[in-house]
């Protein structure tokens, strides 16, 4: 089975790949410009505060997309783990961009809309990056009774002994 999908706009940052993977968790300012073809898409959607934007990972390589196990290297570059703390875990279990179809999805604020351009606020992908969809964030897609595996609720007890605080997890 092969599936096309068209891009229905473009993420613009004007910052460079680095500035953007340095800005996590918060993410950038950018704009989503929508094509002209589907700006009628996007009546009504003033007033939601936030959206949850689902992007293709262009930049992703073919050996990327190879990739089904890795490591969380968030904490290393973040918290300061070493390699060898790290579980090895199937990246369906990440937030890597190294998977089989690279996929992204962003919840990000919703600031204003011009036209066809939405400026929003904590974007995580790069400039260039083709938009697949854009849907509202609502209250039915708020989940709040989670439940986690033995591997990541070690690591979060971990940063809280290291005296880490955040609000990412």
């Amino acid at each position: 089975m092969e599936i096309v999908l068209k891009p229905i706009g473009f993420i613009r940052t004007g910052l460079s790949d680095e500035e953007v993977k340095g800005s996590w968790p918060d993410g950038v300012e950018a704009e989503i410009e929508v094509l002209e073809e589907f700006k009628d898409a996007l009546e009504g959607i003033d007033g939601f505060s936030h959206l949850i934007v689902i992007f293709y990972m262009h930049k992703v390589t073919e050996e990327q997309r190879r990739v089904l196990k890795a490591r969380h290297k968030r904490f290393i570059q973040r918290y300061g783990f070493k390699l060898e703390e790290l579980p090895l875990v199937g990246v369906f279990c990440l937030d890597s961009p190294h998977r089989p179809n690279p996929i992204g999805l962003t919840i990000v604020e919703l600031i204003e809309r011009r036209g066809r351009v939405l400026k929003v606020k904590g974007m995580d992908a790069f400039d260039g990056t083709p938009v697949l969809d854009i849907k509202p964030y609502t209250p039915s897609r708020c989940k709040v009774d989670l439940r986690f595996p033995a591997w990541y609720t070690r690591l979060m007890e971990e940063l809280k002994r290291r005296g880490v605080e955040t609000d990412e997890f």
